[in-house]
């Protein structure tokens, strides 16, 4: 299993890039797969670093990527932060609508989704646990 420890901090975003470089090298990843599996997680970790802790800083998120060579790559995103379920809670995305007309919010969480092939929450002993799943078959 590889672990990525950051904070609430944007700044700790940078670490995301090598991440994936990681998983790409470990994983054998196609470059549309990596840009992929770096698309979704750089949106899904914005999301917790911007709102899942407000008014607080140096707070935990865990960042965890295992899964099976050639076959599948499963990150979890971890963080004790306000309980929210991205998958639920968002707001739809009006993928017609003129960008003047689209609602502000939820594009993030939709770009997750399309990017991944399957995406789960949980609320678990006080933690938001988001698991993004990456066919690589």
């Amino acid at each position: 299993m590889y672990k990525l420890p950051i904070t609430n901090d944007i700044s700790e975003m940078e670490h995301l890039e090598e991440f994936v470089n990681e998983m790409a090298e470990a994983f054998n990843l196609a470059d549309d797969f990596k840009f992929q599996l770096g698309l979704a997680l750089d949106e899904a970790v914005a999301n917790v670093v911007m709102y899942a802790y407000p008014d607080k800083e140096g707070m935990p998120i865990h960042i965890e990527a295992d899964g099976e060579q050639g076959k599948k790559l499963i990150i979890r995103i971890i963080d004790e932060g306000v309980e929210f379920n991205p998958l639920a809670e968002a707001p739809e995305v009006d993928t017609d609508a003129t960008t003047e007309d689209r609602e502000i919010g939820g594009l993030g969480i939709f770009l997750v989704k399309e990017s991944m092939d399957d995406v789960q929450y949980e609320r678990k002993d006080g933690k938001n646990i988001l698991t993004m799943t990456k066919n690589l078959l």
